[in-house]
């Protein structure tokens, strides 16, 4: 690891860090320590902590691990960026396949790196981030190059104009990919958002629908034109 730092940003670097390993944390904390132009102002150890620190301490950069309890990385993303769009975020994980990658890059991270990387390259993705550009890793870029070559599959059935219950588009979209067979990584896979996300619409919607199960949720769909029945 070299001695460089971030440069051109008119001082230090505010940085929260966020990850539900004490220790990976802690373990980034010092090495970012080490960094001149670096200053960690605040660690989280979840996305629910990390969207708190943002909005009390309004740092330059949010490093962010995905996999996190009560609010995953995705989600706290997309609320930062949402409400703190001054607050860039660079994912950094141990995961980089596209149930990961898509979602968070979706949500708002201008940055992507995997735990392999070493105190240069997360330097680097900050001065990418801060200079308004975008921050990804090798591997991360095959992938995405990869994807723009893969065929474009069917669009999904369209729901009619006016929902029942009050279900948004969104929850008629889940709705709808849970009558064809989808599992819920499935679902998160089509729909490029995390499986907790998915998780919340099928709560929501089967609240809202009075529906206790899967089975009631496939007749529901059928019934209220939300997804076409298998042709026999």
């Amino acid at each position: 690891m070299s001695a460089g730092g971030v440069e051109g940003t008119g001082g230090s670097v505010r940085v929260v860090v966020a990850d539900d390993q004490t220790v990976v944390r802690e373990g980034i904390v010092m090495l970012l320590g080490l960094l001149p132009g670096m200053e960690v102002v605040g660690s989280a150890g979840d996305g629910e902590e990390a969207v708190r620190l943002v909005a009390e301490l309004a740092p330059d950069v949010v490093l962010m691990d995905l996999r996190m309890p009560r609010v995953d990385g995705v989600e706290a993303t997309r609320r930062i960026r949402a409400e703190h769009p001054g607050t860039q975020v660079v994912v950094l994980t141990t995961y980089a396949d596209d149930e990961s990658l898509f979602p968070a890059l979706k949500a708002g991270a201008r940055g992507y790196l995997t735990k392999d990387a070493g105190g240069d390259e997360i330097v680097r993705a900050v001065e990418a981030v801060m200079s308004g550009d975008a921050a990804l890793a090798p591997q991360v870029q095959l992938r995405l190059l990869e994807r723009l070559s893969e065929p474009e599959s069917e669009p999904a059935h369209q729901p009619p104009a006016e929902l029942p219950d009050g279900l948004t588009a969104r929850e008629a979209e889940v709705l709808a990919h849970i009558a064809d067979g989808l599992t819920n990584t499935e679902i998160a896979r089509a729909l490029q958002v995390s499986q907790a996300t998915v998780k919340t619409h099928i709560n929501n919607l089967f609240a809202k629908a009075g529906l206790k199960d899967r089975t009631q949720a496939v007749r529901y769909a059928y019934r209220h034109g939300l997804a076409e029945p298998p042709r026999r």
